[in-house]
């Protein structure tokens, strides 16, 4: 059993691994957040955020906020050397018009044809869909960084039940237990973490999931 900040660790690591050199990512809010820390610094991200901030630096010491300053959020945060700010209008201009290579979400439910719902349980309060419909549409690559499941359920699907984000755009999945890609034919297993067994995360995937028999251990 990992604690919960160890399965956080786990999962930023690995997505931080997918970036590559001179990519502009958006990360969405919560855990996606953590995965700058973990970026090797030989690789040079440029980060987004859709409330209109490209080039997003490492937070601000405590104490030295500036309220003017924050991811999309709320978090406080710094400016990269370079870094521009600009309206909403521009910001989702970038988006819509494909110059974000890739982003980072995270996720209440995903399914096996890479449809995402992320934003509301029906009953509950929200802050409503935000930036991330754009995103999913937009953006070249869509990771979901999240925990494979919620208290024990399933949050990887053969199908969403939950109202969906966006249809059919979701390109890898990192959880704690698995890399999965989301193909054509379905879910393919390509790295499982060495702390769980083919067999587990079979148990806690609610979807037909191919795990072939060369699967690589998760990088970290």
């Amino acid at each position: 059993m990992m604690d919960k900040e160890l399965i956080k660790q786990t999962i930023a690591r690995r997505v931080a691994l997918e970036l590559a050199d001179g990519d502009v990512v958006n990360l969405g809010i919560g855990l996606p957040t953590l995965v700058p820390r973990y970026i090797d610094p030989g690789v040079r991200v440029t980060l987004q955020s859709e409330n209109g901030l490209l080039g997003l630096g490492a937070p601000p010491p405590a104490g030295a906020e500036n309220h003017e300053w924050t991811d999309a959020g709320g978090g406080h945060v710094t400016a990269a050397a370079g870094a521009s700010t600009f309206d909403s209008a521009a910001s989702f201009g970038i988006i819509r018009g494909g110059h974000v290579d890739v982003t980072v979400l995270g996720a209440l439910q995903v399914d096996a044809r890479g449809n995402l719902a992320n934003w509301i349980i029906p009953g509950k309060k929200t802050p409503g869909m935000g930036g991330a419909m754009d995103l999913l549409v937009g953006a070249r690559r869509v990771i979901i960084a999240m925990e494979h499941t919620a208290k024990g359920a399933h949050k990887i699907l053969e199908e969403c039940t939950l109202p969906l984000t966006a249809a059919g755009q979701v390109n890898l999945i990192v959880t704690e237990m698995a890399v999965i890609a989301v193909t054509p034919d379905g879910l393919l297993t390509l790295e499982i973490n060495p702390a769980f067994t083919p067999d587990e995360v079979r148990a806690a995937t609610g979807a037909h999931l191919t795990i072939p028999d060369n699967f690589q251990p998760m990088k970290q």
